[in-house]
């Protein structure tokens, strides 16, 4: 009798950390809709929540293992529109500029997503294990795995009708992500770098968005055209 309240007990408590886990992932995330990644601080989430800063860190152990689980969040809400997007009626490059379409407009819709991504960038591989525990990081690989898996099935099957070239399917699948991780970054600046002006600084004009967004649309596609020979060694 003593062993099972025990265990009630301890249900309980794993209950309330993983209720209170998701309320402050939920506040963190309005609060970066709302206010940015860039200006929203602990103390800020903590206030949201209703719990002093203490209590947040002992449940993740940085502001960056906050980004990487709220990255978590958006890539299960892209996976799934990734997997509404997917059509296997339609030729390798139509159904791949689909998948990247659905990425670009998700990405647009959600500023946070491209600021927490960018800033798990910032790290090298092994740094991130400094700064986020690995249960977190697996969880963010898992996530990150299943939106790749669908570029990847793409590939294999463009690949195997001949319209793609592809040698190492899931490598492609992390360049496309981050190279439109960049182009996310020049439609969020809004403008173009065209020459340097008569003053100080660059002149800038506005970014023709529907241009960069068809630029990004059909570099997905050429780069998994590209050939691997000598110039590309596997």
């Amino acid at each position: 009798m003593l062993r099972r309240h025990a265990n009630l007990a301890a249900m309980d408590v794993e209950e309330r950390r993983a209720l209170r886990t998701r309320a402050i992932l939920d506040a963190t995330r309005e609060l970066f809709e709302t206010r940015g990644t860039r200006d929203t601080q602990i103390e800020d989430i903590a206030n949201a929540v209703g719990v002093n800063r203490a209590i947040i860190y002992r449940h993740f152990s940085s502001k960056e293992e906050i980004f990487a689980m709220t990255l978590v969040d958006y890539l299960a809400e892209l996976e799934a529109r990734f997997a509404a997007a997917r059509d296997s009626s339609l030729s390798p490059e139509d159904e791949l500029r689909s998948i990247a379409g659905e990425f670009l407009s998700f990405g647009m819709e959600h500023d946070a997503f491209v600021d927490c991504a960018q800033a798990l960038l910032r790290f090298r591989g092994q740094e991130l294990f400094k700064e986020i525990e690995a249960p977190a990081l697996v969880e963010l690989g898992a996530a990150m795995n299943r939106c790749f898996e669908h570029l990847v099935e793409v590939f294999l099957r463009g690949t195997e009708t001949g319209a793609f070239r592809i040698v190492d399917p899931y490598l492609l699948a992390n360049v496309v992500y981050t190279q439109g991780l960049g182009f996310l970054n020049l439609v969020h600046f809004q403008k173009s770098v065209v020459a340097l002006g008569s003053g100080e600084g660059p002149m800038m004009v506005d970014l023709p968005i529907d241009r960069v967004l068809a630029i990004a649309l059909d570099a997905t596609v050429a780069i998994a055209r590209i050939a691997f020979d000598e110039k590309y060694p596997v």
